[in-house]
């Protein structure tokens, strides 16, 4: 795979992005190895933007990590600081299953309510609200007001 190429401007938008981020892989003693990689995958396809932490002090040897990680992994090369490297790539969009017959289903609320005798231990009760349905500030469930279509006032013109 082609690593992807951003423009100096681009580049300068993701360190500034990436400045209060900590490292998320960290390479150790081992160097790079597939479960390395692997999980350098998975952080840039959660992430998208990555700083990657190499514990090796030779700095020929973190170059070739970062050119390596880059190169396999589709990822724009942005930054190699020290021992911290910041990959990005775009992150996947996923996809959306949509479901025209699915309802908003029911709501488990724990309600705490005074007890009537000063002293006693609050009352925890759990009320299942459905989707047609709100919790008052009381404590009681109520079914949603349906939309009026015109105002009142409207309707007494006609």
């Amino acid at each position: 795979m082609a690593q992807i190429i951003l423009t100096p401007a681009q580049r300068k938008d993701h360190r500034s992005e990436a400045h209060h981020l900590n490292a998320v892989v960290m390479i150790g003693s081992d160097g790079l190895t597939d479960a390395v990689k692997k999980e350098t995958d998975a952080a840039l396809n959660a992430h998208g933007l990555i700083k990657v932490r190499v514990q090796s002090d030779e700095r020929s040897s973190r170059e070739q990590i970062f050119q390596i990680l880059s190169n396999e992994l589709n990822a724009a090369p942005i930054q190699h600081i020290g021992k911290l490297l910041v990959l990005w790539r775009p992150i996947p969009e996923k996809e959306k299953k949509i479901d025209e017959d699915r309802m908003p289903g029911p709501r488990d609320i724990k309600v705490l309510k005074n007890s009537s005798r000063y002293g006693q231990r609050p009352e925890v009760r759990t009320l299942r609200v459905l989707g047609n349905q709100r919790l008052t500030p009381g404590g009681t469930i109520k079914r949603a007001k349906k939309p009026q279509l015109r105002s009142a006032k409207k309707r007494s013109q006609d």
